[in-house]
């Protein structure tokens, strides 16, 4: 089955183009960009023109990708800043009249089930307890259960590297508003019981790409990379220490992510102290790939 699949993100507009068979994702296309969709939208409530505008930018680029492909269904999903946004019904008519692409918003309780399915599927250590974070832009999802399994835990919680960097707190109290939601949200038992922890989407795969100083990006050298907490603190305190000038010219992180990726990593390093790992996996594998699977699992 070929595939396509748009995650209409708080942060960015990717595409996923992929033949699916098996139970497994052959990627054609994958391409992201830095939309920032959820830009303001925690203080007014609405998703702007500019942001708007740079999203239908993405999707008229896109649209040629797909085409060239002929997918036998396109999936488009929006998550975070469109359930919040005022005009996000409006937004979404949009695209269906200017691209023909018919979105739906999922409910942090799916994003957390297709992200999770994503991340673990084809891994063979059935009997770990493991925790897939997704750090998005509005978001973010923290999921536990065991590969081959549906979650049986999930939380969409209201941190995000867009909505934290939104509110201009100092590092001090970011972290701590991070591990009160974290530990609010998820009980403590749960916490202690996780063994395993995977990290999807632009923060994790940023650091790993930080940390392998890597010019250009490469998927394949990022997906499986282990980070250990010690050394996302230590990028952590460089990265807040840089003005934003310098932050974009830090090799490995794309200059649109420098905005954001201080919260982002302020996130994933407040998580991974919360449920005591040492280290995290980075998969490349996430909402996209999910969204492929279970569609292609429908279809079967």
């Amino acid at each position: 089955m070929r595939v396509a699949v748009v995650d209409l993100g708080t942060n960015s507009t990717r595409l996923l183009v992929a033949d699916v068979r098996d139970g497994s994702v052959f990627e054609l296309e994958r391409r992201t960009r830095v939309t920032r969709l959820g830009a303001a939208v925690e203080a007014t409530g609405r998703l702007s023109d500019a942001a708007v505008g740079r999203v239908h930018a993405a999707l008229a680029a896109y649209r040629r990708l797909i085409g060239r492909h002929a997918p036998e269904r396109i999936l488009a999903l929006a998550t975070s800043a469109v359930r919040d946004a005022a005009n996000g019904e409006r937004f979404l008519r949009d695209l269906h009249e200017l691209f023909g692409v018919d979105a739906r918003v999922i409910s942090g309780e799916e994003e957390a089930r297709l992200t999770f399915l994503g991340a673990t599927a084809g891994r063979d250590d059935h009997d770990s307890e493991v925790m897939v974070i997704d750090i998005g832009g509005g978001s973010t999802e923290f999921v536990v259960g065991r590969p081959g399994e549906g979650p049986r835990f999930h939380s969409s919680t209201l941190l995000g590297s867009v909505r934290h960097t939104e509110r201009n707190l100092e590092l001090e109290a970011l972290s701590l508003d991070a591990r009160r939601i974290i530990e609010s949200k998820v009980p403590a038992e749960l916490r202690r019981e996780v063994t395993t922890g995977i990290a999807v989407a632009g923060t994790p795969t940023s650091l790993a790409a930080i940390e392998l100083e890597l010019d250009p990006y490469d998927a394949e050298r990022v997906h499986g990379h282990l980070l250990a907490l010690g050394s996302c603190r230590r990028m952590l305190e460089r990265l807040a220490s840089l003005p934003l000038d310098e932050r974009r010219r830090v090799t490995g992180l794309h200059p649109d992510r420098a905005p954001t990726i201080v919260a982002g990593a302020t996130i994933l390093v407040c998580a991974m102290e919360a449920f005591g790992l040492r280290s995290i996996e980075v998969s490349e594998a996430d909402l996209l790939h999910g969204t492929a699977l279970d569609a292609w699992a429908q279809r079967a």
